[in-house]
């Protein structure tokens, strides 16, 4: 009997067209990654023979090449956003991520607070990361997201962020949930590489499971 997913040829096909998507844009490639990375039960249900971490073990087969950058929205911080199938505010998630990946073998590089305003909770959060040994960033709020083009590209706009430090070609940007600024943290460093004459791109990978 056939299943409908074929997890190999989906590790095969995907690590291809990703390492040819850092070779199209000169070495340097963001990549928002959709969904959960290991626990997808609702995308295992739905495909047959689609496994809950099937992302994680193509992303392991790239782990030497590949650093994580999780992004996490400083208002939900601060309302305390649940998860709703794990029960867990979103920033104890991003304490939860950092402990698999490393479990698995994969490199964390930072932590993203998105939407900064000040928030006291975000900086609480932050401190904590800080003396646990975790690099911290700030992305700041920009007036009229995502329409006004000409302030988001421009030292007001993403000109205000701090610049994400990676160092390897693959830099997949991952966060607790929707909502958390993976695509705007993409376009943040592609803005400030170019700034600094480095060619970098973007794309997204998922499992649509809709």
């Amino acid at each position: 009997m056939k299943v409908g997913f074929d997890n190999e040829k989906y590790f095969e096909l995907q690590t291809q067209r990703i390492r040819e998507r850092v070779d199209s844009f000169g070495g340097k490639l963001y990549l928002e990654f959709g969904g959960k990375l290991f626990d997808d039960f609702h995308a295992s249900r739905v495909l047959p023979g689609f496994q809950p971490d099937s992302k994680m073990q193509m992303l392991l087969k790239m782990k030497d090449e590949a650093e994580i950058v999780i992004a996490i929205n400083a208002a939900d911080i601060e309302k305390n956003k649940v998860r709703g199938d794990l029960g867990i505010t979103y920033d104890l998630d991003v304490m939860r991520l950092i402990d698999a990946f490393r479990e698995y073998g994969l490199y964390v590089g930072s932590v993203v607070l998105t939407q900064f305003s000040g928030q006291s909770s975000a900086e609480k959060f932050e401190r904590k990361l800080q003396n646990l040994g975790i690099k911290t960033y700030r992305h700041y709020t920009i007036p009229d997201y995502p329409t006004n083009i000409s302030l988001i590209f421009s030292e007001e706009g993403f000109g205000k962020n701090d610049y994400i430090q990676t160092t390897r070609p693959i830099v997949v940007i991952t966060a607790p949930g929707p909502g958390s600024g993976k695509m705007a943290t993409c376009l943040s460093q592609i803005w400030h590489d170019n700034l600094r004459g480095i060619k970098s791109g973007y794309s997204v990978t998922a499992v649509y499971t809709s």
